[in-house]
C-alpha cells in the first residue's frame, strides 16, 4: 500500500554541500560589507574579500544545484535512465550502492513479479540520513514494499552467486570508491553477477568510460553516454564532474557478443 507522505531520498554528497555554502556564506558577506562601505579597494582586506565574492557566487549557485537535483531532478531524472532498459516484470534486479533507494524503488515499481534487491554500505556522507531503514521505509512510502529486500556490503565483493540477477543498476555510487584498481574490481563483480542477457545501467558524475572499459573487458557489449548538460558540468567544474551513464549487455555462453 503506498503512504500518503513523500519518500525522502537524501542530499547526494552532504558534506562537499555544506563546504560550498559555508564559502557561498563568506562571499555574501564579503559582498554586503563592500556595498556598506566598510572596507574598499585599497584596502589589505580587498585582497582576500574580493576574490571571496565571485567564489562565493559560484560555490553558492552550484550548492544551490545540488540541493535542487538531490531533491527534486534526480527523481525526474531516474525515470529517464530507467527508461533505457526493456522492463518484462519478472526480474530480479540489483542496486549497488543503493543509498535510500531512488533507483532500487524506481526499478521495483516495475516489476510485476520480479524483486529488487539493494545493497550498500550505508556511509552518511555519501547521502545524508543514508540507512536501511530509510531505504526500506520509501518503499514502504512508494508502495513497492513487497518487492524490495536490502543487504549490507561491499561492491568489491557482492555476496551473491555468479548469473544471479537479470538486471544490475549503480546510481552516484562507485566514485566513492577512491581507488581505480578497486572501482575496476567492483564493476567486474557487476558483470560476475550478471546474468546471460542481462542489461547494467550505470551513472555516476566520473569515471563512467573506465567503467564501460572494464565491462567490455569481461566481455559485455557497454558504451558511455554522455549528454550536452555533461559537458557543460565538466566545463563549469573544471572537470571534476564528468557525469554520463553506462549500458551494457551480457551474452550466453558460445553466444557472440550483444550489441546494445
Amino acid at each position: 500500500m503506498k503512504g500518503n507522505r513523500a519518500p525522502n531520498y537524501g542530499i547526494d554528497a552532504p558534506l562537499a554541500v555544506r563546504n560550498l555554502l559555508i564559502v557561498a556564506a563568506l562571499g555574501v558577506i564579503s559582498l554586503i560589507t563592500r556595498l556598506l562601505g566598510v572596507w574598499s579597494r585599497e584596502d589589505l582586506i580587498a585582497v582576500i574579500a574580493r576574490p571571496l565574492i565571485g567564489a562565493g557566487l559560484s560555490c553558492g549557485a552550484m550548492g544551490l544545484w545540488m540541493i535542487y537535483d538531490s531533491k527534486i531532478g534526480k527523481v525526474r531524472e531516474r525515470e529517464q535512465y530507467l527508461d533505457k532498459i526493456a522492463w518484462r516484470g519478472d526480474e530480479r534486479v540489483l542496486d549497488v550502492g543503493c543509498g535510500l533507494g531512488l533507483f532500487l524503488i524506481g526499478a521495483a515499481k516495475r516489476l510485476s513479479t520480479g524483486r529488487a534487491v539493494g545493497i550498500d554500505k550505508w556511509q552518511q556522507e555519501d547521502l545524508s540520513g543514508n540507512n536501511a531503514a530509510g531505504t526500506l521505509n520509501n518503499a514502504l512510502i512508494e508502495g513497492v514494499a513487497d518487492k524490495v529486500e536490502v543487504h549490507t556490503g561491499d561492491a568489491r565483493k557482492l555476496p551473491f552467486d555468479d548469473a544471479s540477477f537479470n538486471v544490475v543498476l549503480s546510481s552516484m555510487a562507485l566514485h566513492n570508491i577512491y581507488n581505480a584498481g578497486e572501482r575496476q574490481t567492483a564493476v567486474r563483480e557487476i558483470a560476475r553477477v550478471l546474468k546471460s542477457g542481462g542489461r547494467v545501467l550505470i551513472v555516476d558524475v566520473r569515471h563512467t568510460r573506465q567503467y564501460a572499459a572494464t565491462l567490455r573487458d569481461a566481455g559485455l557489449d557497454a558504451r558511455c553516454v554522455q549528454g550536452i548538460v555533461s559537458y557543460l558540468l565538466t566545463v563549469i567544474t573544471f572537470g571534476s564532474i564528468r557525469s554520463g551513464y553506462v549500458i551494457g549487455s551480457k551474452a550466453g555462453p558460445g553466444e557472440p557478443v550483444p550489441t546494445i
